[in-house]
């Protein structure tokens, strides 16, 4: 029983309490230095509720505490798994992409050019095993492991468009084609936006000499990326314009074109975001959303993960650009992402951090950020929305930013 109240207090406040102040130890805290980081409190209100006399039943003061321990509202249930400092990442391999800058800095094929060079047929099946293989590590963000395979995978391909039978070569184009998209993507999450141009250039030559016109327009969806990461926004809305003109007078869509066009029109959503086109953005979503809808499943075509579920993420990351992180966090709380790939998983918990940053949640910005890394490691660490994220809550959190917050920064260099 309280003493203050004579009355029997609530197991349930009792045990958050304790929660409270056992995440107050753990920060090495005082309840004055805790009840001093928020809003008019005071160090005796503090001690009212870490004994379970004062409820928190308030959602803002909810965040207010939790922003303030450095951990997110989820970690203030007493019947959450205890919160622990994550230990050291395990270093990772360089996710450098030097190899395949080598490769696509000049022409891979001069040999065959000349009738020189290796003149041995080419498995083609071993070829495709290799471009689907590549296409796996890009979509886990292991782009070193991308430019060691591309250093021979490339140049072989050139080779073959030049030397198969002529029966063999629209295949053989396709297999270049779908190599130079995954080096375009590749690129891109790494931030090098001028490789990715030349790669997706290269991408969509390779694909109209393959007589696949769907993958022509992946080909575009992957320069239009590019493009918006050198901050081309007029060449971006151009290309993609172009692109959802064109296919959108087709009728007779399969899955595969649906795919591609639903995968333009979040193309464009994000040109119209990056530009601030707040309208527009929301109109290519709703478009996009209508595609997946007449999909009705989460599907793989050309690479591009659209579905459902890849809607709501771009809506997410649409809604982290516009500045509307309350929108961001409401739709991200109804994503299961779990069926698709590492990359996108990682790509919805850094939105989510970012939104959660914006808003001024320490707690669940680290939080977010730290799954992202676990999930995607390389792209994490040399994301510029990310780094930018990270310096922006280290000043937040000053003095007081968590280990967890400090490794961070350091890990992704977000205060050089």
């Amino acid at each position: 029983m309280s003493k203050r109240t004579g009355k029997e207090v609530d197991p349930r406040d009792r045990a958050f309490g304790k929660r409270v102040a056992d995440l107050r130890k753990a920060r090495d805290l005082t309840q004055q230095q805790l009840a001093a980081l928020l809003n008019g409190r005071t160090s005796s209100w503090m001690s009212q509720v870490e004994r379970g006399i004062q409820p928190v039943n308030r959602l803002d003061v909810l965040q207010e505490i939790a922003d303030a321990l450095g951990v997110s509202t989820q970690a203030l249930d007493p019947s959450a798994p205890v919160p622990v400092p994550p230990a050291p990442p395990a270093s990772v391999q360089s996710n450098d992409l030097d190899g395949a800058r080598l490769v696509i800095s000049g022409h891979p094929a001069l040999g065959a050019l000349l009738g020189t060079g290796d003149a041995e047929p080419i498995p083609l099946e071993r070829l495709s095993e290799q471009v689907d293989e590549i296409w796996e590590l890009t979509h886990q963000a292991e782009f070193a492991a991308v430019s060691v395979m591309v250093t021979e995978l490339v140049p072989q391909l050139e080779r073959a468009v030049r030397t198969v039978a002529e029966a063999e070569r629209p295949r053989t184009y396709r297999l270049l084609a779908r190599a130079y998209q995954a080096l375009a993507a590749a690129f891109a999450r790494q931030g090098d936006s001028r490789a990715s141009w030349v790669s997706a250039d290269r991408a969509v030559t390779a694909a109209e000499l393959s007589g696949d016109v769907l993958l022509v327009f992946a080909g575009v969806y992957r320069m239009v990326h590019a493009f918006v990461r050198l901050g081309n926004n007029s060449e971006a809305e151009y290309a993609v314009t172009a692109a959802v003109n064109a296919l959108s007078q087709r009728t007779d869509l399969t899955p595969p074109g649906l795919s591609v066009l639903g995968s333009l029109h979040l193309a464009k959503a994000l040109v119209h975001a990056r530009c601030g086109q707040r309208a527009e953005a929301r109109e290519e979503l709703a478009k996009a959303r209508q595609v997946a809808e007449q999909i009705g499943e989460d599907r793989n075509d050309y690479n591009l993960e659209f579905g459902p579920t890849n809607v709501a993420i771009q809506t997410v990351a649409t809604a982290v650009d516009l500045g509307d992180a309350g929108e961001a966090i409401e739709v991200g709380k109804t994503i299961d992402a779990s069926s698709l790939s590492p990359e996108r998983r990682g790509r919805l918990l850094m939105d989510l951090g970012r939104a959660h940053a914006q808003r001024r949640h320490l707690g669940d910005a680290v939080e977010c950020l730290l799954r992202a890394e676990e999930v995607s490691p390389e792209t994490v660490r040399t994301h510029n929305a990310v780094r930018q994220a990270v310096k922006e809550l280290v000043l937040l959190a000053g003095p007081n930013a968590p280990r967890e917050l400090t490794d961070l920064a350091d890990r992704t260099s977000a205060m050089e």
